[in-house]
């Protein structure tokens, strides 16, 4: 990263954070992430030429928050809670159907609402698995273009619609809108530098045997164990669990950079028609699996939410709901979407697509 481009991701860290503060104010669920993806996204499109030529948001720096937020939800993975999995089987077998039924759906909004070709249709419709989709997308001859745009919108439409709904839905402020803290009552700076190793360890392990999202996964599972065998405390204080917030909110907005016009209008029309009728798919898992596995609604929601892994583990730890057993099922939702994804890809004809929309028509 040269010197300029830091200079920039710092400004638009602090420009963001000060959208984070702002909604904080507000009362808004999940602020400091909203609130920063927000301020990030509206600069992306409005001010997108202020912006260098080739730059990107540096993500080996979005690693480092990511690691963060992997290992706090690791620290809440408790004995009680490994003892409670078996009581989750019917909400795993029934994660099975959520994945085919979403990813149906989807290619039906895409290919006949948004006319898309089968093959940009297919993996734009995955619900889950973005880097996977992407990556196997573009093999396939997808239109990357358009297949990130919305891959990149379902992740960013459901952690904004799913803590606003949860409010609706109680009738009043949840979670972090109410005022709860994320950060145990008087955590220091003590335990920050291990933190990190564990966190990095945890990540390099879960890369090397190709833990889905390893980035947050690896860590999780590092210290899962560390907080199971009781070995080690890792309490995080709050103001780095906000940063990490805006940090993470800052580099999904910027994804928005140079995309204008028609194209990015269609593209929020599909999203919203497509994360709509996923939501609903899961609320009505929801409603099937409360009375069987005993967990709350919101829970059961969160957890079949198709958004990704990271940001919806901070929406469950933004409503106080156990980020470990959300987290859970994103990662079954995540390898059952490859898996189901590599088998159907066998049936689709290869696309040699090199059609580009315009982003920045008028």
């Amino acid at each position: 990263m040269t010197l300029r481009s830091a200079f920039l991701t710092l400004f638009l860290i602090t420009l963001s954070g000060l959208g984070g503060l702002v909604a904080s104010w507000l009362h808004t669920p999940l602020p400091y992430m909203l609130g920063s993806l927000v301020t990030s996204g509206v600069i992306a499109l409005f001010w997108s030429d202020k912006i260098p030529d080739g730059y990107k948001f540096p993500m080996k720096f979005r690693l480092l928050f990511m690691i963060i937020i992997g290992v706090m939800i690791g620290t809440r993975v408790t004995p009680d809670v490994l003892r409670a999995l078996p009581s989750y089987l019917s909400s795993f077998a029934l994660l099975v159907v959520f994945v085919v039924a979403a990813h149906g759906m989807n290619y039906v909004v895409f290919r006949r609402l948004g006319g898309y070709d089968p093959t940009t249709a297919f993996y734009a419709g995955t619900p889950g698995g973005l880097m996977e989709s992407i990556a196997m997308g573009e093999e396939a001859g997808a239109n990357i273009a358009i297949l990130t745009i919305q891959q990149f919108l379902r992740i960013i439409a459901v952690i904004t619609l799913v803590p606003i709904g949860l409010s609706i839905w109680y009738g009043a402020p949840v979670g972090s809108a109410s005022g709860q803290s994320l950060a145990r009552v008087g955590a220091d700076l003590h335990a920050l530098p291990l933190v990190f190793v564990i966190g990095v360890v945890g990540f390099l392990i879960g890369k090397a045997i190709r833990l889905p999202a390893a980035q947050l996964t690896g860590p999780l599972l590092a210290a899962a164990v560390v907080s199971v065998t009781g070995l080690i405390d890792l309490p995080i204080p709050q103001w780095v669990i906000n940063l990490a917030q805006v940090v993470i909110g800052t580099s999904l907005g910027m994804r928005f950079v140079g995309l204008k016009g028609r194209t990015m209008i269609k593209a929020v029309g599909l999203t919203v028609v497509s994360v709509a009728a996923m939501l609903a798919l899961g609320l009505i898992c929801a409603l099937i699996l409360q009375p069987l596995t005993g967990l709350s609604l919101d829970v059961l929601l969160i957890s079949f939410a198709p958004g990704g892994v990271t940001e919806m583990a901070l929406v469950a730890l933004s409503l106080h709901a156990n980020p470990a057993i959300v987290t859970l099922h994103h990662i079954l939702r995540i390898i059952l979407t490859v898996l189901e994804m590599g088998f159907l890809s066998r049936f689709l004809p290869r696309t040699a697509n090199t059609d580009t929309p315009n982003t920045h028509e008028p």
